[in-house]
């Protein structure tokens, strides 16, 4: 008969995130809004990132009206000195950062002989430099520290390419993004600092719900995907909870797919 000497483990503690401070990019909006929303739940201060100074107001605004109190920053994550001159002033406000959340990110749909060069750049630039930017600033802050956790917003379109549309673009970002999130797992698990991503399908987001007006794309969308429908932004910021929580403390360099069974087939 197996002994059991050790005190149970409390499971609900796993996810409790009361104490930690949490930055999210991309915090203003749609799968970012609703991880602050999320994490901030769960116990933790959140800081919201966004390049979109009336989008953070508002917010900020609709936070409170909820009872959380978040911090907010603008800056272009493009822009290296903008981001570690963030970076530092947020750790100097906070004390430490213990989770980062990289939501930024931007999708355009053009065929590769008809891609003007600036959106290629443009999509680059702000899918995996800022990831990278972002990642590297608050990640010298975390390896220091010997203690942390990143969570990036990948793709199922950096695992697998998307029909009808075309984007190479973004799906090669994403690609970049999951790549990205290995390599700094590798460097970084010594010093106690998780890497993860999430890879979504399509999810409910405003931008993506506009989408319907094209069902050329959306029907496909919808009838490529075994569960039918899209996913709430909430399916998303509930694993990224997880990741960012002790509950995941075994994980690190994963890509976790939450898309429906898209990538299934």
């Amino acid at each position: 008969m197996t002994q059991h000497t050790q005190s149970p483990p409390r499971y609900p503690q796993r996810f409790d995130l009361t104490g930690l401070s949490a930055v999210v990019t991309g915090g203003a909006s749609g799968i970012g809004f609703e991880s602050v929303r999320a994490l901030a739940q769960c116990g933790a201060r959140p800081i919201l990132l966004d390049r979109d100074a009336a989008a953070l107001e508002l917010a900020v605004a609709a936070l409170r009206d909820e009872q959380i109190e978040a911090a907010a920053h603008e800056v272009d994550v493009t822009d290296p000195a903008a981001v570690q001159h963030v970076a530092q002033a947020v750790i100097a406000a906070e004390g430490a950062v213990d989770v980062l959340v990289n939501s930024a990110g931007i999708a355009r749909l053009n065929r590769v002989l008809e891609t003007p060069d600036e959106e290629w750049r443009q999509v680059m630039d702000i899918n995996v430099n800022g990831t990278f930017w972002v990642s590297r600033a608050f990640g010298r802050h975390m390896v220091e520290r010997r203690s942390g956790s990143i969570v990036n917003l990948g793709s199922m379109s950096g695992l697998v390419v998307n029909r009808p549309q075309a984007a190479a673009s973004y799906m090669t970002s994403k690609g970049a993004v999951h790549m990205l999130t290995k390599a700094l797992a590798t460097e970084w698990a010594k010093d106690n600092v998780r890497v993860n991503a999430l890879a979504p399908g399509y999810i409910g987001t405003e931008m993506t719900l506009a989408m319907r007006a094209r069902p050329e794309l959306f029907d496909v969308w919808m009838d490529m995907t075994p569960m039918g429908r899209c996913g709430e932004p909430a399916e998303i910021a509930s694993a990224v909870v997880f990741l960012a929580s002790p509950a995941s403390s075994y994980m690190t360099g994963s890509i976790v797919s939450i898309d429906g069974g898209y990538t299934s087939w």
